[in-house]
């Protein structure tokens, strides 16, 4: 079974850390909420994104979802009967198509789970089942955890954001590696997804004020010549 997100996942990260309390109250609320996507989709969507703006992926994806038409997104059937010509027409690489068939298999025979199954399993079972997939490692599995199926104790200590949130919440001089993350990380459970939130939120800041920092010293430097 899943653990209960507890009512207040915010207030419950600054008890557990004192360091959040100013992102907590700059921020507010964590909106993190269920998506009503199967988790298929959501594997299926990451496979798009991999490697291409975003704005490739979302035309792949409309191409794709054009052709099965009787259903907002194919179903796992409808995608194992397309051919790998309509896959290129999408602009799907021969490795995506080859990803993408592969969860819709799995998808079929229940190594996907359906979001219903899916609560039957802990994280770490649908992390270990779900890398067994061409194309999908870890982290990817841990979005889909935090964003579709709203797990909240998950800390995906490989992404750079939390790192590097962690890293300007601390005022450590360089990030510290995954493992250390997670044994830290550690402190903050049940709310992990929670704290993973803010310390993106924390990073988004550095680089919104590195960018500030970087235009006033051009410009500084554009008026002294």
């Amino acid at each position: 079974m899943t653990p209960r997100k507890p009512a207040d996942p915010g207030r419950t990260l600054c008890r557990l850390d004192a360091r959040f309390k100013p992102w907590v109250k700059s921020a507010g609320p964590c909106p993190l909420c269920p998506d009503p996507r199967e988790p298929y989709e959501a594997l299926i969507r990451a496979i798009a994104s991999q490697q291409v703006h975003a704005n490739a992926a979302r035309a792949m994806l409309g191409r794709l979802c054009a052709l099965c038409p009787t259903a907002p997104f194919p179903t796992p059937r409808q995608l194992l009967a397309l051919g790998p010509e309509q896959f290129r027409a999408c602009g799907f690489s021969a490795a995506k198509a080859t990803a993408i068939l592969g969860i819709a298999e799995a998808a079929s025979t229940g190594i996907v789970p359906s979001r219903a199954a899916a609560d039957a399993f802990d994280d770490e079972t649908l992390i270990a089942r779900l890398t067994s997939l061409r194309g999908i490692g870890r982290w990817t599995v841990e979005m889909l955890l935090i964003f579709t199926l709203h797990r909240p104790d998950v800390l995906p200590v490989d992404d750079f954001g939390v790192r590097e949130g962690y890293r300007l919440l601390t005022g450590e001089p360089a990030q510290i590696k995954p493992r250390a993350l997670a044994e830290i990380g550690r402190a903050w459970a049940p709310v992990r997804s929670t704290a993973a939130w803010y310390l993106w939120r924390v990073a988004d800041a550095g680089k919104t004020r590195k960018k500030k920092e970087t235009s006033f010293s051009e410009e500084k430097e554009a008026k002294r010549l």
